[in-house]
């Protein structure tokens, strides 16, 4: 049986201990690798004593030095994610205390306390926050409640008392409205019949949730003229733990994209979407 350990490390010779990267360009990359590394980690051949994967830490961020103050933030990203507990942020990027500053709701959506939880990292931690991710992940529950929902409205009666969860689900229904004109207009109206549509369907809202959430955080940095800081967006995939974020040209789209920057940008990130191996694999399944 294959084993491995995900080990947080620290060592006193500070040139172990990653360095804050320098902009939105170096953090993502840094993010992207991360990522591959903890999606792979089970793809190695097993050595002798099974297979580790380290991560250095810096004891002072957790202010275990009996000589250090207390810790100061210096994430060099802002992360908001879903709060599902199968996605753990942290792992998910191979990152430790003190390198993300994680916000994590149901549905990774963009609500006031969320967004004033990011203006505070942009207007407190700008030193060293040099990006914002939005992160789904394949599944979600709030998006599969939303599609459901839109596809046998009968189903939003149980919930028409409940406003704490009707706030989450008004927004993402918009998000599916959306995401169902795209596969009609790429598949066909007899799309809506295929057994792989109410997964297809929930995909691309997935993914297409993330990607407004980024380009609305993105036009607030722009509206606050705040400068240096980035926003990108993704979906975790729970049965592979690789980051999907389809774009133009790109069939497969893994990684982190930016965010859509105008509404042009949106037409096409949503062809992308439609025409990307994953939905239509998903579109064209037999179950």
């Amino acid at each position: 049986m294959k084993t491995f350990d995900i080990t947080y490390r620290y060592s006193s010779d500070d040139g172990s201990i990653r360095p804050t990267p320098p902009d939105s360009k170096a953090a993502l990359l840094r993010l992207e690798q991360g990522n591959k590394s903890f999606a792979t980690l089970l793809d190695h051949d097993e050595e002798a004593g099974g297979v580790q994967q380290i991560i250095p830490v810096d004891l002072r961020d957790l202010g275990v030095l009996a000589d250090s103050a207390v810790p100061k933030q210096r994430p060099f990203a802002a992360v908001l994610g879903c709060s599902d507990a199968r996605v753990p942020v942290e792992l998910i990027f191979n990152e430790g205390p003190n390198d993300l500053f994680v916000v994590r709701v149901a549905g990774n959506g963009l609500g006031i306390e969320v967004l004033g939880s990011l203006k505070y990292a942009v207007e407190n931690l700008g030193g060293s926050l040099k990006l914002i991710v939005v992160l789904g992940h394949s599944g979600c529950g709030a998006l599969t409640t939303a599609v459901d929902v839109f596809l046998n409205p009968r189903e939003y009666l149980p919930l028409a008392t409940k406003r704490s969860l009707r706030s989450i689900l008004d927004g993402a229904l918009v998000v599916v409205q959306a995401s169902e004109r795209k596969l009609v207009a790429a598949f066909g109206p007899a799309v809506v019949h295929r057994p792989g549509y109410r997964k297809a369907l929930i995909e691309t809202s997935v993914v297409t949730n993330a990607a407004l959430a980024a380009y609305s955080i993105q036009e607030e940095l722009r509206t606050n003229a705040y400068t240096g800081i980035e926003a990108v967006y993704g979906v975790y995939l729970l049965e592979s733990r690789a980051i999907w974020a389809p774009r133009s040209g790109d069939a497969d789209g893994m990684g982190l994209a930016a965010a859509p920057q105008d509404l042009e940008a949106f037409v096409d990130l949503g062809d992308a979407i439609v025409q990307s191996r994953r939905i239509e694999s998903l579109v064209s399944a037999k179950e």
